[in-house]
């Protein structure tokens, strides 16, 4: 079809020599001159230029196969690109003959080529690219072949204005990844370089390494049994917080992980990625122990379990001092050198990820962490340790005497910190730019894959430029660091960009143009309510963790009693004076729901997506965001309608209660038919792919165990007792509303009606028992959910807007 941008490259002409012709001046920051021996080895070692190409072309005809001719890839020198990595696209002669390449691309990696054709179809041909699950890709509006778009005569050049693209969490791997095969993670690594990722985790299969390794430290295979935990918590057993959890883990699980690790890595060096593998954090089994009684072996405390459990809690660390810490440090560098054929000589480690240390001597600590890095060295002499600086955004232990020893006790150079949360919490900014050491700014944004439309597009747009252009900077790259993935699209696609955007974004331009590309066509109203997103869900700027509290996902497990209404009333356009639930007594036991925005306008955002729906109904991108935003509105209501509920308790009002419940209730199961609507809020998918990794009925048991666990309960939890991490993994999916969160709030308000109907207090541990059963069931439950959506988007969000929303006055109280 003919693109609906046919004048883009004039009409943005202006804007993109601005934006895309940049100077050629250095734009290295002190850090990058701190690292820029391993950026050398690296690119002496990198994979040869027909190689990068093909993996490139390979991207291409995946992502769109008609036009596989219509590009030419090459790669080029940094000094091509005035010694910085860059991507250039330009025009090709036109010959008229059928099949000649019309777009040449060059970059100096195989990602920066793909980031470039990223680039061209994004502002050249209005397209868009996110995640299959949140609309995937739109590339309607890709004009046909003969017809792509000119850039400008003298061509795009755009450099990166510092070196490293960092992507994922160590936990990314659990949320999100688990249950992965060849298949979707070879969409993510072409995703990835489209993107323009050139420092991704590499963390799959690092058990069988752990188990081979082991082995020679005289550990057999089932001590290890408890060791490592079950499919779906692998990331905190990695990191020392439990153990055995979930598992214990089957032979075929090491084998099928560590084969699909091959693949994942040859892929990411074909495209001239740096794959972060992982490294010794002293983390180590019970019988260590015994096998080396004369080991300092610490137990560490109790990370989360209700009764610390030693099934699964107080994890054993071995002493970074003890010389047994750097010979199974280099046998696991070695092992994995062995196994993989090459390595980039970085390395992930988090010793000190919610584990504080023993003892808070700065000595002490400058020792631990060179003892930590000559482990990595003495497998890997150009090592270079990545570590995640969440320590330092939580734990109080880390003052700057702390820290200033820790980041110190390596070369400089050979250290680099993920300043993990930096859109809401920069510590670059109040440690003196970790005191000298280089790092990585990195958005954080998503806690533990929870569904929230949130963001801070402002601090994103801003925030990394801010920190490379600072005084005496020592940034060497840009990071995505959330938990879980597959949300969000227009923040990942924005923060994306940052990669290589050498001035500040205008957001409100950006976002202008933003709804065009996602969708194929141009329409004013839904324009205006992506104005609206901006403005509200977008724009969270009150420093609160979004960790989403919403009480259908993440119920109260407290009396009604206690809590304590605060009356107030929503504006239409303002900032709403909430109307909020706090507790008299005990206030950590429930955690209030996020609101910074004015539900008012988010309804008002959703009636001009509704609007446009006779335009956009075919796109998949639209009923994606059309279906979030409206389950964003509902679940809003859900907070309020609960208070409400919450009031008539209060009131003895058992009839108010019944009714208001009721409506609660079919309101959650309203909210799993919209869902249902869409492919990416099924539950069916999450479960269906974990048992598709099993190998007989046993596995498919424990797989589907670890992922209803997982979203659900998380850890252990007695008769009586929730799990302290409960609900920690909410999702809003289709199945889960209907089957488990449904259930449980009526089985909430099942008690609150007879409590006043009795006339005595709300039974705690009589609510407590029978949730808890519920949870254990449906964890264990093995009933099938679709893996395919089922529903006409646009009709059921009108049909809801109508029944819940129009006539609750946006919820006006």
């Amino acid at each position: 079809m003919d693109s609906p941008f046919p004048s883009i490259s004039l009409l943005f002409f202006f804007f993109f020599i601005a934006l895309s012709i940049l100077s050629l001046a250095q734009s290295s920051t002190i850090g990058v001159q701190y690292i820029s021996h391993l950026l050398d080895i690296q690119e002496l070692e990198r994979a040869p230029p027909s190689v990068q190409v093909a993996a490139a072309y390979g991207v291409l005809q995946r992502l769109l196969p008609s036009h596989h001719s219509a590009f030419e890839f090459q790669i080029i020198s940094k000094e091509q690109c005035g010694g910085e990595s860059c991507f250039t696209i330009r025009n090709r002669p036109s010959l008229h003959t059928h099949g000649t390449s019309e777009i040449l691309i060059s970059g100096v990696t195989g990602v920066e080529v793909l980031a470039g054709l990223h680039w061209y179809l994004k502002y050249w041909c209005g397209s868009h690219i996110s995640w299959e699950k949140t609309g995937g890709v739109q590339v309607s509006s890709v004009p046909k072949l003969g017809s792509l778009p000119h850039v400008q005569d003298a061509g795009i050049l755009v450099q990166r204005p510092s070196p490293w693209n960092y992507y994922q969490n160590a936990v990314t791997s659990s949320y999100s990844f688990a249950w992965w095969d060849w298949r979707r993670w070879e969409k993510e690594i072409d995703w990835m370089a489209l993107q323009g990722i050139n420092l991704p985790l590499a963390f799959t299969g690092q058990e069988a390494i752990w188990h081979k390794v082991f082995q020679k430290f005289n550990i057999s295979s089932s001590d290890l049994d408890d060791f490592f935990g079950g499919p779906a918590f692998l990331a905190w057993s990695r990191m020392a917080n439990l153990h055995g959890w979930g598992g214990p883990l089957p032979q075929t699980w090491f084998d099928q992980q560590l084969i699909l690790q091959k693949k994942i890595l040859a892929r990411m060096y074909e495209l001239g990625m740096t794959p972060v593998l992982p490294a010794f954090s002293g983390n180590v089994p019970a019988t260590l122990k015994n096998v080396y009684p004369l080991a300092k072996i610490t137990r560490l405390g109790n990370w989360f379990s209700v009764k610390s459990d030693p099934r699964w809690c107080c994890t054993y660390l071995l002493d970074a001092n003890d010389p047994l810490f750097i010979e199974i440090g280099r046998a696991f560098i070695e092992q994995q050198l062995r196994e993989y054929g090459r390595t980039s000589h970085i390395y992930n480690c988090d010793t000190f990820d919610e584990n504080t240390p023993p003892v808070d001597d700065p000595e002490y600590i400058s020792w631990l962490g060179a003892a930590i890095y000559k482990g990595m060295q003495s497998g890997d002499k150009d090592a270079v340790w990545l570590m995640q600086g969440w320590l330092f955004s939580y734990d109080p232990f880390w003052r700057p005497p702390q820290m200033k020893a820790l980041l110190h006790s390596v070369p400089l150079g050979r250290l680099v910190i993920l300043d993990l949360f930096a859109e809401v919490k920069p510590i670059w900014s109040t440690s003196e730019q970790f005191y000298g050491v280089p790092y990585i700014w990195c958005m954080l944004h998503n806690f533990a894959g929870n569904i929230e439309m949130y963001g801070i597009l402002d601090s994103v747009a801003s925030g990394p430029v801010e920190a490379r252009i600072s005084k005496n900077s020592t940034m060497v790259g840009i990071g995505m660091s959330m938990e879980g993935i597959e949300q969000n699209p227009v923040i990942y696609d924005l923060m994306s960009e940052m990669a290589f955007r050498h001035n500040k974004v205008d957001v409100k331009a950006w976002i202008d143009r933003y709804p065009a590309r996602r969708y194929g066509i141009s329409v004013p109203l839904i324009q205006e309510a992506w104005n609206v997103l901006y403005h509200t869900v977008y724009n969270c700027t009150d420093g609160a963790y979004d960790k989403n509290r919403d009480v259908i996902v993440a119920f109260p497990d407290v009396d009604p009693s206690i809590i304590s209404i605060a009356q107030g009333r929503y504006h239409n356009y303002d900032k709403p004076v909430l109307r909020s639930a706090v507790l008299k007594s005990n206030p950590s036991s429930y955690d209030q729901p996020h609101l910074w925005y004015s539900t008012s306008e988010v309804i008002r955002a959703l009636e001009l997506f509704i609007a446009s729906g006779e335009q956009l109904s075919a796109s998949n991108t639209y009923r994606y965001d059309l279906v979030d935003l409206t389950r964003q509105a509902l679940a809003k209501y859900a907070n309020e309608l609960f208070l409400d509920i919450i009031e008539a308790y209060q009131l003895n009002d058992a009839h108010g209660i019944a009714q208001l419940s009721k409506r609660f209730l079919e309101l959650v199961e309203d909210m799993d038919v919209l869902l249902a609507c869409h492919d990416g809020f099924l539950l069916g998918p999450w479960l269906e792919s974990a048992k598709k990794l099993a190998q007989d009925e046993e596995q498919q048991k424990q797989f589907e165990w670890n992922a209803r666990t997982q979203i659900t309960m998380w850890f252990d939890n007695t008769e009586e007792e929730a799990s302290l991490l409960r609900d920690y993994g909410n999702k809003y999916w289709s199945g889960l509303l209907r089957d488990y969160y449904g259930p449980r709030a009526g089985i909430y308000f099942k008690y609150m009606i007879e409590s006043v109907e009795r006339g005595d207090g709300f039974p705690v541990k009589k609510w407590r028992r029978e949730w808890i059963k519920l949870t254990n069931d449906w964890q264990s439950g093995r009933n099938l959910y679709p893996v395919e959506s089922n529903g006409d988007a646009l009709i059921t969000s009108r049909w809801l807007y109508d029944k819940y929303l129009r006539s609750n006055g946006a919820y006006d109280h």
